[in-house]
């Protein structure tokens, strides 16, 4: 019977430590300023940490729970990969995985998927387990943001750490609904696959390394479906308790270079 070594790596420590740090930076900086174009630098730099080091651990995480159920469903090869250690060096192509969806969120927010995982899916016991196996990415994710909301709603703190968490919040629950949509190269795609008939499978394999960017390409290029994007994201945000007006203030204070 194979047990699972999921040992957090020092890496998944150091960039939970730089997260922390950010969160004390906006809670002790001046959040009087966080509306006007005279920002406190303190608020502004505890802000942007916060939203870039939680990003790059709910990547982690998201990564993550892909392995753990994969490995708990059959495929033990997850684990001498390293994806059960916690360490995002083992998700991720440096260029693909961490430069490219950080300019993509720098420049409009959108929480491009990052990581990668290989799982044998041969290995998977079921095609129930291989559906579960993608959908524990998007699902950490919806488990992440909902958890921040909670976390605003109940426990009173300084505006500037108010701000970050409801705008990272956010970037989980679109992060989430980014993934789930069942498009060739995503989750939400992965998660029915199993039950597609050998032709559909067929299509969404040729059609994976293209699908997603057509699909980013239209959601920056075309307003409507950007908007139809934000708007399903801003109702299961609201629906979780997220604070619009928090999130809205956290976003401008992380995107301090356009104002």
């Amino acid at each position: 019977m194979q047990r699972s070594a999921v040992r957090p790596s020092p890496v998944f420590f150091g960039i939970l430590a730089l997260t922390v740090v950010g969160g004390l930076l906006a809670a002790f900086g001046d959040a009087s300023t966080l509306l006007t174009s005279d920002q406190d630098p303190m608020v502004v730099a505890g802000v942007f940490i916060l939203v870039i080091a939680g990003w790059v651990l709910s990547l982690t995480l998201h990564e993550f729970g892909h392995a753990f159920v994969a490995f708990k469903g059959g495929d033990y090869e997850v684990a001498s990969k390293g994806y059960l250690s916690m360490d995002v060096r083992h998700y991720t192509d440096p260029v693909l995985s961490i430069v490219l969806p950080l300019v993509f969120l720098l420049i409009g927010g959108i929480p491009l998927p990052g990581g990668a995982v290989w799982i044998n899916r041969w290995a998977l016991r079921t095609r129930t387990v291989a559906s579960w196996v993608s959908l524990a990415g998007p699902l950490s994710n919806l488990l992440i943001g909902i958890v921040l909301t909670v976390v605003v709603m109940l426990v009173p703190m300084p505006v500037g750490l108010l701000a970050g968490l409801s705008f990272l919040a956010l970037l989980q629950i679109a992060t989430f609904v980014l993934n789930i949509l069942p498009v060739p190269g995503l989750d939400g795609y992965g998660a029915i696959e199993p039950y597609l008939s050998p032709e559909a499978r067929e299509f969404g394999a040729k059609a994976r390394p293209w699908a997603p960017l057509v699909l980013f390409a239209l959601l920056f290029a075309v307003p409507a479906v950007g908007s139809a994007f934000w708007d399903l994201v801003s109702f299961i945000y609201g629906a979780v308790g997220g604070n619009d007006i928090a999130a809205a203030v956290g976003q401008y204070t992380f995107l301090f270079w356009r104002h």
